[in-house]
């Protein structure tokens, strides 16, 4: 299988799998015209469409793929019905495509219904994993974030970090005001700035990186509740992270 990134709008990724048939799966296609210009270029033939939730920049293109592609199917869970997900799925679910199977679990956060598809070893996370950060949380809590983040969390750590935004480098800038002398965090942020100079994505990330980068899968690092004890004692985990989306959301 081979794993391939369409870039859309400013910063948007739309990921594709094909295999040596060039049989595809095509994920979160918010703009139609740059995937069926992949389409046409590499020769592929879409069997099915994966969306993690129902934002616009997700399932703008779906209808127009929909109908160059009819027969093709549409996975999504509940909120992206009407949003052309033709077959819904939700936590716990499993499907199997081009030969693979989809392990599908819910990470709500982002938006109430989001879900995430793994099939080891790619994760396509949508919104709710971002290298360096998380998704704003546009309709869930706190506590749900910090959930579907632990559910991620516990995925090998060679995981490939699918997700859909390019937000590595402003990502990396609040970690580094945070924690402006932590060494994985100083060494990731001159690395992604050097690809970014260059035009050059920074995904996918693997899960190992996102462990010691990440400050929100990092909520018990002993440095990170240090850093924020100097301003208030938070003895939770989930607190600690509610303390640190509020944090990015004004940085």
């Amino acid at each position: 299988m081979n794993l391939n990134s369409i870039p859309a709008f400013q910063d948007n990724y739309i990921w594709v799998l094909n295999d040596e048939t060039g049989r595809c799966l095509i994920v979160d296609p918010g703009d139609a015209a740059p995937v069926l210009e992949a389409i046409k270029a590499n020769n592929w033939h879409p069997e099915a469409i994966l969306l993690t939730h129902h934002h616009n920049d997700h399932v703008g293109g779906v209808a127009e793929l929909v109908k160059s592609y009819p027969n093709i199917d549409v996975y999504g869970p509940k909120e992206t019905h009407n949003k052309g997900a033709t077959k819904i799925v939700s936590d716990g679910d499993q499907i199997h495509i081009l030969n693979q199977d989809f392990h599908v679990f819910a990470t709500p956060g982002h938006t109430l219904g989001h879900v995430c598809f793994y099939s080891a070893p790619w994760l396509f996370c949508g919104d709710t994993l971002f290298s360096g950060g998380c998704g704003r949380l546009f309709e869930g809590t706190p506590a749900q974030m910090y959930q579907s983040l632990q559910s991620i969390n516990t995925l090998p750590e060679e995981t490939l970090i699918c997700c859909a935004h390019e937000y590595t480098l402003s990502n990396m800038k609040f970690a580094l005001s945070v924690l402006p002398h932590d060494l994985f965090i100083n060494e990731y942020y001159r690395e992604v700035k050097e690809l970014r100079a260059k035009k050059q994505m920074t995904l996918p990330t693997t899960l190992k990186k996102e462990r010691q980068i990440n400050l929100f899968l990092r909520t018990d690092d002993i440095d990170l509740i240090d850093e924020i004890s100097k301003e208030t004692k938070l003895l939770q985990s989930e607190q600690r992270f509610a303390w640190l989306r509020s944090k990015k959301d004004n940085f």
